[in-house]
């Protein structure tokens, strides 16, 4: 088969890309890369028509005396048997505003990609090669950022914080009488302030008053006089009337 593309990049920046394994494996349309393998080497799946075949395997490109590049490749179906082998010359040639590549060389494959229609796997084949290098134009490495030195940042110095006041017992008294004693003075009218001052409590703050033991001891001192005189004056009486009779 023969094929070319045109890339609007110069010849120089096509072969920097070309040398580097990674920036070549970037450029290969669907790629899936295999840890710890080849840089160009992994899972690729190709759609032919209506169709999808996943193949893995690897390709390698390297540079000729002659300024070309020969890309060699295999591969086998990861759920069948078929197996494909790519052999490319690929050469670089200087155009207006560009560069244009030619794709020339054979390819061999079996299994499933043989049942299907030639014009179809042609198709999927230029496809993947216009992929391929329209990609490989823009696969720059990225420049990297100028590193800025860091600004000091200002740091804030916490306030510091006075401790709390121990709290304060408040032996005080309160600042207006109680409100029973408050209507006690309400209630006496007429009374003269010393008066309601002085004025015994009322309510369930009134004192409980004491057994009146003077009053009974002074009421038996003039009882028992009383009772002598009054029995003493009966015997009399009932001695002068036993004599008149």
């Amino acid at each position: 088969m023969e094929h070319e593309v045109f890339v609007p990049v110069t010849v120089e920046r096509l072969r920097e890309a070309l040398g580097d394994p990674v920036r070549v494996a970037r450029a290969v349309p669907g790629l899936q890369q295999d840890a710890g393998a080849d840089p160009v080497a992994g899972r690729l799946k190709v759609r032919v028509g209506s169709h999808s075949i996943t193949y893995r395997g690897a390709v390698r490109v390297t540079g000729r005396d002659d300024g070309s590049y020969a890309v060699e490749g295999d591969a086998t179906e990861t759920r069948g048997t078929g197996s494909v082998t790519l052999a490319l010359a690929l050469r670089l040639r200087d155009a207006e505003g560009g560069t244009t590549l030619t794709f020339d060389g054979t390819a061999t494959a079996d299994g499933r990609v043989t049942e299907l229609p030639q014009d179809a796997v042609g198709s999927a084949v230029v496809r993947l090669l216009n992929r391929f290098a329209e990609a490989l134009g823009e696969t720059e490495e990225p420049e990297q950022p100028e590193e800025q030195p860091e600004t000091p940042r200002a740091v804030a110095t916490p306030e510091p914080v006075e401790p709390a006041a121990p709290p304060v017992d408040d032996f005080t008294e309160p600042a207006g009488p109680p409100a029973e004693a408050a209507h006690a003075r309400r209630t006496m009218i007429g009374r003269s302030a010393e008066e309601v001052d002085h004025a015994p409590p009322r309510g369930r703050y009134a004192p409980v008053p004491a057994p009146q033991t003077v009053a009974s001891g002074a009421t038996l001192r003039w009882a028992a006089p009383a009772a002598a005189v009054v029995l003493a004056s009966a015997i009399v009486v009932t001695r002068v009337l036993r004599r008149r009779r």
